[in-house]
């Protein structure tokens, strides 16, 4: 049975095709399959478990059902939706995967992460990254009542669109050498991230050892997923009607 990595859906109340998608996804493609990664960036916002939008409850819903098939159901944490909790995933039937994190895909290690540590140019991102990530930091905002969070987030997201549409590209991209050392480091040859809507296979060279980063892409127009059999790891697109 194949695996299946995706990562930056994004889902939102104001996107519904791509949560369609998603369910489609679920349903279709993706079942019977061994296991699925969701390497961060699931929601386009998550402010808590204790979020009671109708969103929240269709996904944990289709998810459980998922993953009572039989799957292996992961949740990775992106810089959107970096709150996820053990409740949430109790409720899907998932595991929350810390980041990064090594696994065995195609007979091989492969080491996943959502991708925004590797953005090391980005020093406004990574600093407000390194605060995002502090458990007492969580844990003040977690005790603001949910609308009050609500409130927050839309303050951030703005102020992130701001910030980022005066950036050069390559500065939001990942840092070559970053990716280099992060591989050296865990003695792996392959690394699967998400986090940049670049997607693409790029070919490396790590102590004259052959490498290579798969980066999954974000749901939009299309939809991204990496198929993992016993002999091979596959980059897929397909369109979202």
């Amino acid at each position: 049975m194949p695996s299946y990595l995706i990562s930056d859906l994004h889902l939102d109340e104001s996107r519904p095709a791509i949560t369609r998608a998603f369910f489609d996804f679920l349903r279709g493609r993706a079942a019977g399959a061994e296991a699925l990664y969701i390497l961060g960036d699931f929601f386009e916002v998550w402010v808590g478990d204790d979020d009671d939008s109708s969103l929240a409850g269709e996904v944990a819903t289709e998810l459980s059902r998922y993953s009572g098939t039989g799957a292996e159901l992961y949740l990775m944490h992106g810089n959107r939706d970096f709150l996820l909790g053990e409740e949430f995933a109790h409720r899907a039937g998932a595991i929350l995967l810390p980041d990064p994190s090594l696994v065995t895909l195609a007979g091989q290690r492969v080491l996943l992460m959502h991708g925004d540590s590797l953005c090391t140019r980005d020093e406004e991102y990574m600093a407000f990254r390194r605060q995002a990530r502090d458990p007492n930091w969580q844990e003040a905002l977690l005790a603001k009542p949910l609308a009050e969070r609500r409130q927050i987030a839309d303050q951030i997201r703005a102020v992130s669109k701001s910030m980022n549409s005066r950036k050069a590209e390559d500065i939001m991209d990942v840092t070559p050498a970053e990716v280099e050392a992060v591989m050296r480091k865990h003695g792996v040859r392959t690394l699967i991230h998400g986090h940049t809507h670049r997607p693409a296979t790029h070919t490396l060279d790590i102590d004259g050892d052959p490498a290579r980063r798969i980066v999954l892409g974000d749901w939009g127009e299309k939809a991204w997923c990496v198929r993992a059999d016993k002999n091979s790891l596959e980059l897929i697109d397909w369109d979202i009607a």
